[in-house]
């Protein structure tokens, strides 16, 4: 049997579970999950391989209506995948009804050849009827290669809708090597799980205005690897609700996201966290630029 390669980008609607799906294909905690929308921000390349495959999936943020300028560049990101690769996964969710959020992806994709795999999640939550009317109003939309039912959360059906996948992928090189999971460095990793903490642990506006960067990672013995990092917000009153009373969501922030970074690390970290503030960074092009966003620092 050939050996078959490509590129697979996973699109739809924030929070709809594009980076749980990925990670129960990997079958690892690679990408941050939560119900905050727009938890994805960056464009990430996570590599599935096989003995005779390699899938390299391409996370993508959620594509939503925009309201900074970072916010433009996560939508175009996504969108701009849709012409570099090999198959669209196409998610929406089974619980839900047709939005105006999945129309407007729609109309994005039905002006590409790629082929487009509509992925029905959340399948474990729906009523068989609901399924079969919403898969209906799908197929009256636009015209889907493959339609497969999974729950990213429980792993049901994901061999299946990978298997479909391989078989769409042309033959091709192995593009990295078999060991490689994610295109990103560790800091990126440690970075990306200090925020998914905070977004869990806290409400309202404040995770949109976090962003998180890792100041410094070394070892300071065989076993223990010291990480500083820097959670940066919008606002003062922001930075208040981060640190807590007397310190104490900052703390709890902490404490989680240290177990998930040693796990990642494979020994012990001690996580130094600071709160700081730089005024509205999400519409700013330097600010956006200096804390790692430079592609969307680029737009308008």
């Amino acid at each position: 049997m050939s050996y078959r390669s490509g590129f697979v980008t996973v699109v739809g609607r924030p929070n709809v579970g594009k980076s749980t799906l990925l990670n129960s294909l990997l079958g690892d905690k690679l990408l941050i999950v939560s119900d905050k929308p727009q938890t994805t921000r960056n464009r990430i390349q996570c590599i599935l391989s096989g003995d005779e495959y390699q899938i390299v999936f391409i996370d993508t943020p959620g594509i939503h209506k925009p309201k900074s300028l970072l916010g433009e560049g996560m939508v175009q990101t996504a969108l701009n995948t849709l012409d570099e690769v090999d198959v669209v996964l196409f998610m929406v969710e089974g619980n839900e009804e047709l939005g105006g959020g999945d129309r407007y992806i729609a109309e994005h994709l039905q002006k590409v050849k790629t082929p487009v795999i509509l992925v029905v999640n959340k399948v474990d939550q729906a009523k068989g009827a609901q399924l079969a009317s919403l898969e209906e109003e799908w197929q009256g939309i636009q015209t889907f290669k493959d339609v497969v039912h999974i729950s990213a959360l429980t792993g049901y059906n994901v061999d299946a809708l990978r298997d479909k996948v391989i078989a769409l992928l042309p033959e091709g090189p192995q593009y990295y090597p078999e060991d490689m999971i994610i295109d990103q460095p560790e800091r990126f990793v440690v970075s990306e799980l200090v925020r998914e903490k905070i977004l869990q642990l806290t409400h309202d506006e404040v995770p949109h205005a976090v962003a998180v960067v890792v100041d410094e990672m070394k070892e300071r013995s065989d076993t223990m690897v010291y990480v500083r990092a820097t959670v940066y917000v919008e606002r003062e009153s922001q930075k208040g609700i981060i640190i807590g009373k007397q310190g104490a969501m900052l703390k709890a922030v902490g404490e989680a996201a240290r177990k998930d970074i040693e796990r990642l690390l494979g020994s012990k970290a001690f996580l130094d966290l600071w709160v700081k503030t730089k005024k509205d960074w999400r519409n700013e092009t330097n600010q956006l630029r200096q804390l790692g966003y430079d592609e969307y620092s680029r737009r308008r």
